[in-house]
């Protein structure tokens, strides 16, 4: 079996979809019984620091989609789900009947606001973080 460059997982993760890695993740935890969790630091900054953060913070051009709520209309609004994602019938039903859960991840505002029309159209209740 070839060995993969670092270059090479990355492009190939990049074409993966959010439930696709997860999966992967989640694979890969069992077989390397490893946790892949992301440590939180606990960082003590100054009051006048973080005034300072806050004005040098960019605009926010990276967005989440979340589905909050089906609604009434839950079979358009898997419809939806498949249209903006590559997920089969079953991972959409599965995303939808678990909602909240994100249904894009770090899109651009453009993308977020057809997808959150859309799915809003069919019923659901979305929020854009």
């Amino acid at each position: 079996m070839a060995k993969l460059s670092t270059d090479e997982l990355l492009e190939t993760f990049k074409e993966m979809t959010l439930l696709e890695l997860s999966d992967f993740v989640k694979q890969f935890e069992e077989v390397f019984d490893v946790k892949a969790a992301a440590p939180v630091a606990a960082v003590a900054a100054a009051p006048g620091a973080a005034g300072q953060a806050a004005e040098a913070a960019p605009e926010q051009d990276e967005f989440d989609v979340i589905l909050e709520a089906a609604g009434d209309k839950k079979i358009q609004v898997i419809k939806e789900v498949r249209g903006l994602t590559s997920l089969g019938l079953k991972e959409a039903k599965d995303l939808v009947d678990g909602a909240p859960k994100p249904l894009l991840e770090k899109v651009n505002k453009e993308t977020a606001e057809k997808a959150k029309e859309a799915l809003e159209k069919a019923g659901a209740t979305v929020t854009v973080k």
